[in-house]
């Protein structure tokens, strides 16, 4: 049994990672061509033919649209500004409840913050870490106007049985699907399952231009409110002919030409990159099957995962040992990845702080300092922001889920193997292990 190096050994591997970049020759031909045409955005924010922004902008809403199978594709210049501008084109506006998950990047919240609602928090499933109509339908009030439903990891929710709670109520769902893109649901696209989806275009997503992002719907009069939303809205309605005002202050959230070139080429190269992810978690998870402890993300039926990171759960009372000192010895065994070298090996225990444990929850204050949206006089509902609120939110962050990136390409199969050496070398020395937890005095969550 070969030592490990938190307790003196030496590690499986010390050569760095490959590199997760792919912007090439494609991206910086396309870049320089739209340099040359001196046309770098081309929005102006009233009436006329460029209010809805150049040539490259629209030939990738169209070839988003396209690819995913949407009606409409609205290009914004990040994901969270999608968000803002879904909630906002669902009429979500003070004293309405707006359900969400704890467990996802902090703007799936703050959309509805934004237009002074307030986030109501239902619990995951601890299967898939995503909302599921059981844990939504006993968040429902008579305020309840939306739900933004994160698909976390690089899954889709179990939607069908959302949108028909959703129908049953009369609720908009917009589809945070920022991790998620080329991912199935029972065959269909995600970001065409709710009434709007919005996706991510920044640096560590899929693909990504940087900073960007879209909204998809096949409703087209949301997709005329996003485009409002997006650029200046009220500024335009009354030449538009618009007469429902409702949310119709617009912000710039619109997207240059170059991003949108580069957006159209990383496009073209989605699904590609995606069918390698699937295969490195295929040949990893093969390696890894068996081990006892650790449980691999469960697939929906008719379901494709396109894996933004690989959930693993770790049963603690199984492997006697608690999560923090188990991913110490394994991150102790491999080394960062190229370009991120600050980060260490790309894995760690749990994904964010649930949500609401997030001071502005915590103290219910975002606009001045009375309190709104919480303390809105229009909102007539009660907060609950205390810890325990969502158990298995609160378990798979503390105690038992593990994400690592380490199945992006360009990972190899030696590379991946060099993963899986290190987590079998780490389950060889479980007892080795459990007498240094001792020693040092780390006890279980």
């Amino acid at each position: 049994m070969n030592d490990l190096v938190l307790l003196g050994g030496a590690p499986i591997r010390e050569k760095l990672f490959p590199a997760h970049k792919f912007i090439a020759e494609e991206e910086k031909a396309a870049v320089c061509a739209v340099v040359e045409t001196g046309i770098l955005s081309r929005y102006i924010g009233a009436q006329h033919p460029d209010f809805m922004g150049g040539p490259q902008v629209r030939a990738f809403e169209e070839a988003w649209a396209e690819s995913h199978g949407a009606e409409h594709a609205v290009a914004m210049n990040s994901a969270t500004s999608g968000l803002f501008a879904a909630a906002g084109a669902a009429a979500i506006g003070p004293g309405d409840e707006v359900i969400v998950s704890p467990y996802t990047m902090m703007a799936s919240a703050t959309a509805a913050i934004v237009y002074n609602a307030v986030p109501v928090f239902a619990d995951i499933d601890p299967g898939t870490f995503c909302l599921s109509a059981e844990t939504i339908r006993a968040k429902i009030t008579p305020r309840t106007k939306a739900i933004i439903v994160v698909h976390i990891f690089g899954q889709t929710a179990d939607m069908d049985p959302i949108m028909a709670l959703a129908k049953e109520h009369g609720l908009i769902v917009i589809e945070d699907a920022a991790q998620c893109p080329f991912a199935t649901y029972k065959g269909r696209s995600a970001g065409t399952l709710g009434h709007m989806g919005v996706f991510s275009l920044n640096y560590h997503k899929h693909v990504h231009t940087g900073e960007g992002g879209l909204v998809t719907t096949n409703d087209a009069g949301l997709a005329e409110k996003l485009r409002l939303i997006r650029n200046h809205a009220e500024a335009v309605v009354g030449k538009r002919g618009v007469t429902d005002l409702v949310n119709m202050v617009g912000f710039n959230f619109r997207m240059g030409e170059i991003e949108a070139a580069i957006g159209l080429c990383q496009l073209a190269k989605g699904p590609e990159l995606i069918r390698r992810r699937q295969a490195n978690v295929v040949h990893l998870e093969s390696r890894l099957a068996g081990v006892p402890g650790l449980t691999m993300p469960v697939v929906g039926e008719g379901n494709a995962h396109v894996y933004y990171v690989h959930a693993i759960t770790y049963d603690p009372l199984t492997m006697g040992l608690p999560r923090s000192v188990f991913l110490d010895a394994l991150k102790a065994e491999l080394p960062a990845t190229e370009l991120r070298e600050g980060e260490g090996p790309l894995m760690g225990g749990g994904y964010v702080r649930p949500i609401y444990l997030e001071p502005m929850f915590q103290e219910r204050t975002a606009y001045g300092d009375l309190g709104c949206p919480f303390n809105c006089p229009h909102y007539k509902g009660e907060t609950n922001y205390d810890q325990g609120l969502c158990p298995e939110t609160e378990r798979a962050h503390f105690e038992t889920l593990i994400t690592h990136e380490m199945m992006r390409p360009p990972m190899t199969t030696a590379d991946l193997d060099d993963v899986a050496n290190a987590v079998q070398k780490v389950i060889e020395n479980l007892p080795a292990l459990r007498d240094y937890a001792a020693r040092t005095g780390v006890t279980m969550v």
